[in-house]
């Protein structure tokens, strides 16, 4: 399965209670440039008593018809992720060339990838070959009224407060196409909330949880200080 959606909508935490919902278990890789084909199959390490192989996270969940999980898939050396490719067609196998050892993997195995569809670019995107070896799920951030539960339910935030920050994400939100790069995601606001929840002033949460993580540029943390005031009151 490949899950599309924009930074802190929720992706991960989905997998995650999948997982706990139907009882397996769950290997999480956070994928990034360096990450090789080794780090996910495994790799022979150096003991008291010689060499031993080691699996990697893919080959413990193929073993143990678990999920993998990878997240930020994007993030992947494209020569690294064609390993999947055996595994996410009719053949289902995960050929080890260093043992010479091929897995097949069982019926309840999945793989799930995930990424930030903000993110592509020339450089960094999944190979049509590897794309079309999934199906599609697209994530967006909640609406208004499951933000507002998922907020009270994270931090122990009033419905009232957590109203109010839902209604400052949306607004911050709407500014995204103009001048910043990410919009301001459910989990930033559960940070603020729990912040808010902890002691500290509204505006000060929600500076330091919704703004200095946004911009790094003066002009627009002052104008999203504006949005926060005019919002919060």
């Amino acid at each position: 399965m490949l899950i599309k959606g924009p930074t802190g909508c929720g992706k991960t935490r989905f997998i995650q209670h999948m997982a706990a919902r139907l009882g397996r278990p769950l290997y999480t890789v956070a994928c990034h440039d360096d990450l090789t084909a080794s780090d996910l199959v495994g790799r022979h390490l150096i003991g008291d008593h010689g060499t031993y192989w080691s699996d990697g996270p893919l080959s413990r969940a193929v073993r143990d018809g678990a999920i993998c999980y990878l997240d930020e898939v994007v993030e992947a050396r494209k020569d690294t992720t064609v390993v999947l490719h055996p595994l996410t067609d009719d053949r289902r196998i995960l050929p080890i060339e260093r043992t010479g050892e091929t897995l097949s993997a069982p019926d309840n195995f999945m793989l799930v990838v995930s990424y930030n569809p903000g993110y592509q670019n020339l450089l960094k995107g999944m190979k049509p070959s590897t794309r079309q070896r999934f199906i599609g799920l697209s994530f967006d951030f909640p609406q208004a009224d499951i933000e507002v539960e998922i907020l009270m339910g994270e931090t122990g935030v009033k419905y009232e407060m957590a109203k109010r920050l839902v209604t400052l994400a949306n607004a911050l939100r709407a500014l995204k196409e103009h001048d910043l790069e990410e919009a301001a995601s459910t989990r930033l606001l559960v940070y603020a909330a729990t912040l808010i929840n902890s002691g500290m002033a509204i505006q000060q949460a929600c500076h330091a949880a919704l703004i200095e993580p946004l911009t790094d540029d003066e002009e627009t943390i002052n104008a999203l200080v504006e949005v926060v005031n005019a919002t919060l009151g």
